[in-house]
């Protein structure tokens, strides 16, 4: 009799706490989260159909149409090369999205585990895990992506890795201090008088629980992710020509900005729009799910 009731107790403040997140999601509604969601949609729409919206392909070359200014032809003007910017940035958004959304799926697949054991087990577990993170944290970001880089030649895969190895360390810290501020709670509590066993205890109690601070930590490490390949690209380690990366376009503009600004200042604009949407999105998401804001 114990056990169905600390189970129909259980059951009940599943229930509760479900119903009262569907509630606040429906009733409240930030701007940001409005605004955010909305440009990702159509970040999301635009890299998924570049193929076919953009005017010509992302490497053809007009060598006589060198350096064109922004016209009806050539929205955001041409290159070097008489490459269509417009074009190259549109094919951009997918390597962005693909390279923020892997590192960051690569990231959470290996720091989640990591943060939920730790925070669990406690004690020797808990600090061999966390003495590894701060050592992998103990070294420059830029720095630990070029060693990682170095050994192969670089491509979009071995970025997206790269970068989500980076990211273990402070994703997997979160999720531990969110893990052992719920350890508190009657739900754990009630689960071990019921004799559940680990992954029991991982998954299906503390994981659903950890998730709502884990989506808004998901949305600034795509963001992160997104800005750190740029660099790599800008650095000449990331993604190699010709392909149309939003951060090789503006290491190649470089040279030309006195006389066509538009080959950097057009990716540039572009990149800092999509940090600014999943921001907004992150932003708005917290909002929503952190119950200590609910009464905003």
């Amino acid at each position: 009799m114990a056990r169905l009731a600390d189970l129909a107790v259980s059951t009940i403040a599943v229930d509760v706490g479900a119903s009262s997140g569907r509630r606040r999601f429906r009733r409240h509604l930030p701007l940001s989260l409005l605004v955010g969601g909305a440009l990702v949609v159509v970040l999301v729409f635009i890299a998924a159909t570049a193929q076919w919206i953009a005017p010509f392909p992302y490497d053809q070359m007009h060598i006589r149409d060198r350096f064109m200014a922004p016209s009806l032809h050539y929205l955001a003007g041409t290159d070097e090369y008489g490459r269509d910017v417009f074009s190259r940035l549109l094919f951009g958004s997918q390597l962005s999205l693909v390279l923020g959304v892997t590192a960051t799926m690569i990231s959470m697949g290996v720091g989640v585990p990591l943060g939920l054991v730790a925070g669990y087990r406690r004690g020797a577990v808990d600090e061999v895990i966390m003495r590894v993170l701060e050592l992998m944290m103990a070294f420059p970001p830029i720095m630990l992506v070029l060693l990682i880089l170095a050994i192969t030649p670089p491509s979009l895969i071995k970025t997206s890795v790269a970068i989500g190895i980076l990211a273990v360390a402070p994703i997997a810290r979160v999720t531990r201090s969110v893990t052992l501020d719920l350890m508190s709670g009657e739900f754990v509590e009630a689960a071990r008088a019921r004799g559940e066993r680990l992954h029991y205890m991982l998954l299906r109690e503390l994981l659903p629980n950890v998730w709502p601070v884990l989506m808004v930590e998901a949305s600034l490490r795509v963001v992160f992710a997104v800005l750190l390949g740029a660099v790599l690209s800008f650095l000449g380690f990331g993604v190699q020509p010709p392909a149309a990366d939003w951060g090789l376009m503006i290491s190649n503009g470089r040279a030309f900005v006195d006389t066509a600004p538009w080959i950097s200042l057009a990716p540039g604009m572009a990149m800092s729009l999509t940090v600014i949407a999943i921001s907004l999105l992150g932003d708005g998401l917290r909002e929503v799910l952190d119950p200590r804001l609910g009464g905003r």
